[in-house]
């Protein structure tokens, strides 16, 4: 039997977004409250994402998201990475209130500052496993934010993308030339 790299790169990428939400999973999490929401998209809802990226980008004169939905097409897979919104009854006031009751009913729709730690403990530990399997990635704030208005992931305040490819080059790299940025 032959086994040509080309041809098992779509399932191995997926088989590392699979390991990568296990992580974003296990992660810990403030008072060990688990409020994340993830997902993989494969190579058929790319495009539809892309699509949503390029809407938003001329839509709000936002060039990045236009360079950012090349990146998601030319992608293998995208783990989407979210957090609802709840508090944890601590009234820590890190969030700028001193009671979570007074959060919750003058800023409902701010996340928990616990939910968005726990959001980035998780999405750095996904791609912690990406990286350790040589798949590059990139955490996208743009992709993320077209995965929200697709309703890919439901009811999060904040939704982190990470779009995974295998190719001889990064195409994650060369970036900035592609926004106007110097």
């Amino acid at each position: 039997m032959i086994i040509r790299e080309n041809e098992s790169r779509e399932e191995y990428v997926m088989s590392v977004a699979k390991a990568m939400m296990s992580a974003a999973r296990t992660a810990p999490k403030g008072c060990g409250v688990d409020n994340l929401e993830i997902a993989a998209l494969g190579l058929s809802r790319l495009s539809r994402l892309a699509r949503k990226m390029r809407e938003i980008g001329e839509r709000d004169s936002k060039a990045f998201f236009l360079r950012d939905a090349d990146n998601v097409e030319n992608s293998q897979a995208v783990v989407l990475i979210g957090t609802r919104r709840a508090v944890r009854g601590l009234n820590c006031g890190l969030c700028g209130y001193p009671t979570c009751r007074e959060k919750r009913d003058s800023a409902p729709a701010v996340p928990c500052v616990f939910d968005v730690t726990d959001l980035g403990i998780a999405v750095g530990s996904a791609v912690a496993i990406a990286a350790d399997c040589r798949v590059d990635n990139r955490i996208l704030y743009s992709a993320g934010v077209a995965a929200k208005e697709l309703g890919f992931l439901d009811d999060c305040a904040i939704i982190y993308a990470v779009p995974l490819s295998v190719n001889g080059k990064n195409i994650y790299f060369d970036r900035f030339a592609k926004c106007g940025a110097k």
